[in-house]
């Protein structure tokens, strides 16, 4: 048995059916069921003894420490977090609370765990620790990719918390020899994206008629990962990843932001036509540019060599073959769709959005 957090938010809950669907071993599936995660992800598993839901916060100790007890895992995997950089600049507070306290909550839970177990089980049992490349900063355009040395510089509350909880896991991992592993990931998309990120904000939207918000010039650069890519990552590095250890896990797709509405637009001008709900002209129209977001990183590069080099891992999804499964995702999930996007998301968005002048030029 593993247990996860945060399996029911976006990466976490396709983890979670990639695992049991791949390697066919039990979780338990912690949650705290915050706006982003949603059990619907899960409605799959809802028959399936090998998968128990918990709700519950990683702040709180004692209940992970008789989880734990309880149902004696070989492995964590943690994906429990607050990630959205809009929502951390309006609210810092929130991404202290989980992302830094909450990890050392439940490293302190999971350190008294391994530490009780027998020896060969302390032996094997891992910590895995997912978090995010943004929290080596920003790069100029003719730089190198991050690598797992890069140093630290990041620039948003969102980005600060998780190199913070990247550090409390190194920590625990030099001075108690807690088996730790850190993944750092690029920006991933595919099924069961809350649409608060510009992939299932795009599309979610084009299709609603609403305006398509392009933060600044459109010009920022990321490296898109494909979800599904991500989890056998993961599988891979838990499987044998050398503890103590962070590996990059990335794309190769470097793409400006504006590219990727782009082709979001045109893959939709394809797929669902606005001429066959009686409509005309394509998508690309409701294009909008908004005011750029507060110290807004323009460039992330994830260079990917140590997994594939160490464990053997690439990803399987061009960015052209992955986007258009995730634009057919959508198409074919209307309801799971109409169901998050519920008053409180809505709200949110109006208010991010509004605010950055949503009457902007449009192309």
């Amino acid at each position: 048995m593993i247990f996860v957090t945060g399996g029911a938010g976006f990466i976490g809950s396709n983890f979670v059916l990639d695992w049991i669907e791949t390697v066919g071993e039990a979780v338990v599936n912690f949650d705290k069921l915050t706006y982003a995660g949603n059990l619907n992800n899960l409605a799959g598993l809802k028959q399936d003894a090998r998968h128990r839901f918990v709700q519950g916060d990683i702040c709180d100790t004692a209940q992970v420490a008789q989880l734990l007890a309880d149902h004696k895992p070989r492995a964590i995997v943690h994906f429990a977090a607050e990630s959205h950089v809009d929502r951390s600049i309006s609210g810092p507070g929130a991404f202290v609370t989980t992302n830094v306290n909450g990890t050392f909550s439940l490293l302190e839970a999971a350190r008294a765990y391994w530490s009780g177990l027998p020896e060969a089980e302390r032996a094997e049992f891992r910590f895995l620790h997912v978090s995010t490349d943004e929290v080596y900063g920003t790069l100029g355009p003719d730089d190198a990719p991050f690598t797992e040395t890069t140093a630290y510089a990041p620039n948003s509350p969102y980005s600060a918390s998780k190199a913070a909880s990247d550090h409390l896991v190194r920590a625990y991992h030099h001075t108690y020899g807690f088996p730790t592993l850190t993944t750092n990931c690029s920006n991933n998309y595919g099924p069961f994206h809350f649409p608060e990120k510009l992939i299932p904000l795009i599309i979610t939207n084009a299709r609603a008629g609403k305006p398509l918000p392009v933060y600044g010039d459109g010009q920022q650069i990321r490296d898109w990962l494909y979800v599904g890519d991500h989890c056998a990552a993961i599988r891979r590095v838990l499987a044998d990843g050398k503890p103590g250890e962070t590996y990059n896990i990335g794309g190769w797709n470097e793409m400006a932001n504006l590219d990727v509405v782009h082709i979001l637009c045109d893959i939709l001008d394809d797929l669902d036509p606005k001429s066959a709900n009686g409509g005309s002209g394509s998508y690309r129209e409701q294009i909008t540019f908004v005011k750029d977001r507060p110290g807004h990183d323009r460039r992330y590069a994830i260079d990917a060599r140590k997994v594939q080099r160490e464990l053997g891992w690439k990803p399987a999804e061009t960015f052209e073959s992955g986007i258009r499964k995730t634009v057919q995702w959508y198409l074919d999930h209307q309801e799971w769709v109409a169901n998050v996007q519920s008053g409180d998301y809505l709200k949110w968005v109006e208010q991010n959005y509004d605010q950055r002048d949503m009457a902007g030029e449009t192309t």
